[in-house]
């Protein structure tokens, strides 16, 4: 049975549906030898080729793992780039980063061949939680703290609503359900702070906990039951 190209790739781990689309419009993606097309149809008896490897015909199984990001490693899924989460874990089978983490954060990156779930936990219409703690240059004052929490202008449009705890002086914590380019770092930019460390410890029901800088670890069946549950409706 044909299934959209986006579709096909997600659902054999390459990557969400979203980033698939910009891949095929940038010219990564051939069928049968031929420039692939945004919504063109294919199915297993199709040669698909990515960065001019074949893709899997069958959907592998999926899996699900928590990564401690280091600071300086990229949310790339290119195996020609350099400091990538790819090439820093050299994990067994195919994965992709859920979202993105800028460079200079560390902290939880989730990695799965779930398209599905990548696709509702980065679309912000969804409002799925994710959580930081954020370390400045100098002492926060209450008053900047709401105004973060109340929302404010970055990139021409003004940020959700999120919530926001003072750890102490210089660090807070802040939940939001959105992931806008560099959202935190641009906030504290916009009222005068420069952040010098920003950790993302908690996407959804999933937490950083103690795992060690660098270390990766597969989900838990609850963890994952839970996950697939709140995102994707299943049980």
């Amino acid at each position: 049975m044909k299934t959209r190209l986006n579709k096909f790739l997600a659902d054999r781990g390459m990557c969400s549906r979203r980033k698939a689309d910009e891949l095929i419009s940038a010219g990564k993606v051939f069928v049968n030898g031929a420039r692939a097309e945004l919504g063109m149809m294919v199915d297993e008896s199709d040669d698909v080729r990515l960065r001019g490897r074949e893709v899997v015909k069958k959907k592998p199984e999926t899996v699900y793992f928590a990564f401690h990001k280091p600071v300086g490693i990229i949310t790339s899924v290119d195996p020609n780039a350099r400091d990538s989460v790819i090439s820093f874990l050299h994990l067994p089978m195919l994965v992709f980063p859920v979202g993105r983490l800028d460079v200079a954060s560390s902290g939880l990156l989730l990695l799965t061949n779930d398209g599905r779930l990548s696709e509702s936990i980065t679309n912000p219409r969804h409002n799925h939680e994710k959580e930081y703690v954020v370390t400045v240059d100098r002492e926060i004052k209450d008053g900047d703290l709401r105004a973060m929490a109340q929302g404010i202008m970055i990139l021409g449009s003004i940020t959700k609503p999120a919530v926001v705890r003072r750890e102490s002086a210089r660090i807070f914590s802040i939940i939001l359900t959105e992931g806008r380019n560099r959202q935190i770092r641009r906030m504290c930019e916009a009222l005068g702070y420069d952040v010098k460390n920003l950790v993302r410890v908690r996407v959804m029901n999933i937490e950083l906990g103690n795992l060690p800088v660098g270390a990766c670890r597969p989900l838990t069946k609850k963890e994952v039951t839970e996950l697939l549950r709140s995102t994707l409706g299943e049980n």
